[in-house]
Order: structure tokens, then sequence, then C-alpha cells
């Protein structure tokens, strides 16, 4: 096999198929690795998920690979983190307990509160499309693997926790649910990820692959 553009991380978790096939469709040469070396290698990580914080993060030891991740995203690889994947690009997890993340953008991962802002019970897990706003803290998305969508523009969702960023200038795109602003996309310096699914997102969705393959 040539050279990839790309490396999805297989840690035994994970929508990976899905996100092969939508990454390849936007032309990338993609390779699928849980081998460390492999993923240290890689001119771009990208490291889907689905599931509990807990379950993902021992499976990235199991494999072996925290460390690979974590130094390439300190040598300047571009990385993207999808969902779960997401969320463990962050410091830790309160979901079933205290988790520790691989602590690549400062912040917390917490439970969606179970009321709306009028204090109503509403669904949990925040499941369905919706729309994607500019984070005030970030101003344009020229710059970011959103760079081919527009404010406005519908994504899809899946997920009873949300990502608190410590700097709120991490945050690169919002979405409303039951009136709160919910992290749905964030960044910082080459370590991006998205709370939706880009892979289940239709025509937006698979912009925003191009816009981190372009990165």
């Amino acid at each position: 096999m040539s050279d990839p553009d790309v490396v999805v991380v297989d840690y035994g978790i994970g929508n990976l198929f899905s996100v092969c096939r939508a990454l390849e469709y936007c032309g990338a040469k993609v390779q699928l690795a849980s081998d460390a070396e492999a993923v240290f290698a890689a001119p771009r990580l990208v490291l889907p998920g689905v599931g509990a914080f807990s379950d993902g993060m021992a499976g990235l030891h199991k494999f072996g690979l925290v460390e690979a991740i974590c130094g390439a995203a300190r040598r300047g690889t571009p990385v993207l983190g999808i969902c779960l994947g997401m969320q463990m690009l962050l410091d830790a997890s309160e979901e079933f307990g205290i988790t520790a993340g691989l602590g690549l953008i400062s912040g917390q991962v917490i439970p969606i509160p179970p009321t709306n802002i009028q204090g109503l019970k509403h669904k949990i897990p925040h499941i369905g499309w919706n729309n994607l706003v500019v984070s005030p803290g970030w101003g344009s998305w020229d710059a970011t693997p959103l760079k081919f969508v527009q404010p406005g523009e519908s994504v899809y969702f899946v997920h009873s926790f949300m990502v608190e960023p410590l700097d709120p200038q991490h945050r690169v795109a919002d979405c409303l649910y039951g009136g709160r602003k919910v992290s749905a996309a964030i960044g910082h310096e080459n370590v991006w990820g998205c709370q939706f699914h880009p892979e289940k997102s239709g025509e937006a969705g698979l912009r925003v692959l191009k816009g981190f393959l372009a990165q």
C-alpha cells in the first residue's frame, strides 16, 4: 500500500467502516491502524468512537496508543476526534465516575443537563440533526475543518455527554439543545474534534472531512 493520507485509529471500538468509507469518498488514501508505530507516523489522524468514555480510553491503553496519539499531536500532526473520539481529547470525563482522557485540549466532559433552560425535562441522549453556529470565541471557520461549511447547516448528533473546554476560545462551533449552547466542534492548534458524526451528516459532513484533509 502506498503511503496513506490519513490513518484511522482502530482500538476495538467505534464506527470505523463508515468513517473510512467517508474519507475514501473524499479522495483520501486511508489506513486503518491499531499499531502504535503506524499511528505515530501518520500524516493525519482520525480518532473515531462510540460508546462509553471509560471503554474508549481502556481500548487506547490496551493497544498502547495513548502515547502514540499524544506524541503525534505534539509534533504537529493534524488530529480529528469524532464523537467519543472528540471527548477523549479532553482531560477527563464524568461518565461512570472520573476517567482521565488524552489531555490534548484542556477541559472536561460532563452530562448534558436533563432539563432545558425552562426547567422542563427533555430527551437524553441528544439524537438527530441540529444546526451549527459559530462559537463567539472563534469568529471564523476559515482555518478549521469547518472551512467548507456555512453557519446554520445541519449535522447529525448522538450523545449524552458534552465537552466543556477550559478556554472558551477552543470552541469552534456550537449547537443549541434545550436552549443551551453545546460544543459541536472544538480546536486547539492542530487538534480538532467534532461531537457530531460527519460520516452520517450527508454532504455537509463530507465537507467537514474534506476540510480536515486540507489541514
